[in-house]
């Protein structure tokens, strides 16, 4: 059997898996596990804002935050699970997807799921590492930062790194304006009185991810620029800068109520899942 036709027969398979009905729902878990980790995230910023520092405001913090709870491993074990899914389903759009597209748009596409991809193996990892026992604690983005700048021509590649983490959180203030993100529920949730609503959390959702993502890719910027690993941080980090502000208590509240509509989102997606 000749090498096309191999590639041929596993694309088909690929693409039956992705229009199945198991792999609806896998999708549909994924993406209400997702939310909730985002409700946790701005939960943990609201306790910020009212003085409590003992939780980490990142992806793990919130992923630890769920093991403290009633059967936290098993929800830690949904969390992993869930993500994975996500990881699956973007890499199938990767490599199977778009096929309307060519050119710029392709690469764009495909450079998105990329993107998506890799956000969601990160929740996945932190998921797993606190079944491990690493805690919700660690200091990655620094990490990262000191392996980066130890590179040759690290504080510039540093430094490219927080301009493409400030791009895409730019492009998700840029999908909220649009109203780009609408595309991602289908016609029904977007509809009546209730599709007001999820319309309104993912405008809102989207805004207060763009800000939080924004801040931690001009952590990294400010790094490259100082060349101290310190310097650069994760959401928690940002999260304190902000804090710092005048009236930051409230403005942090704002943003992590903004971080929570963001999850309401997700679980409007789960429900109403654009094909």
């Amino acid at each position: 059997m000749s090498t096309g036709n191999v590639a041929g027969k596993a694309e088909q398979a690929g693409r039956r898996t992705e229009n199945s009905e198991w792999f609806d729902k896998a999708v549909r878990f994924g993406l209400v596990v997702y939310g909730v980790v985002y409700l946790v995230l701005a939960w943990l910023g609201i306790q910020l804002a009212m003085g409590d520092q003992e939780g980490k405001a990142t992806t793990k913090g919130a992923v630890a935050q769920l093991a403290e709870q009633p059967f936290g491993t098993f929800m830690i074990v949904l969390v992993a699970v869930g993500m994975f899914l996500l990881v699956i389903w973007r890499l199938f759009d990767l490599f199977l997807g778009h096929h309307e597209d060519d050119g710029a748009d392709l690469w764009k596409h495909r450079a998105s799921d990329l993107l998506k991809a890799i956000l969601y193996g990160s929740v996945c990892w932190a998921a797993i590492s606190v079944l491990m026992g690493s805690g919700g604690g660690g200091s990655g983005a620094q990490d990262v930062s000191a392996t980066i700048l130890g590179l040759p021509g690290g504080p510039l590649l540093l430094g490219l790194v927080g301009l493409a983490v400030m791009v895409y959180g730019g492009s998700q203030i840029w999908q909220a304006w649009n109203e780009k993100f609408q595309k991602k529920l289908a016609t029904e949730g977007k509809t009546g009185e209730a599709g007001k609503a999820y319309l309104l959390f993912g405008k809102i959702g989207y805004v207060a991810k763009g800000i939080a993502v924004g801040l931690v890719g001009g952590l990294f910027v400010y790094a490259a620029f100082t060349q101290d690993p310190q310097k650069s941080g994760s959401t928690d980090k940002a999260l304190h800068k902000v804090l710092q502000q005048p009236f930051g208590p409230w403005l942090l509240a704002a943003l992590s109520l903004g971080i929570a509509c963001y999850g309401l989102f997700q679980f409007a997606r789960a429900r109403h899942l654009s094909k």
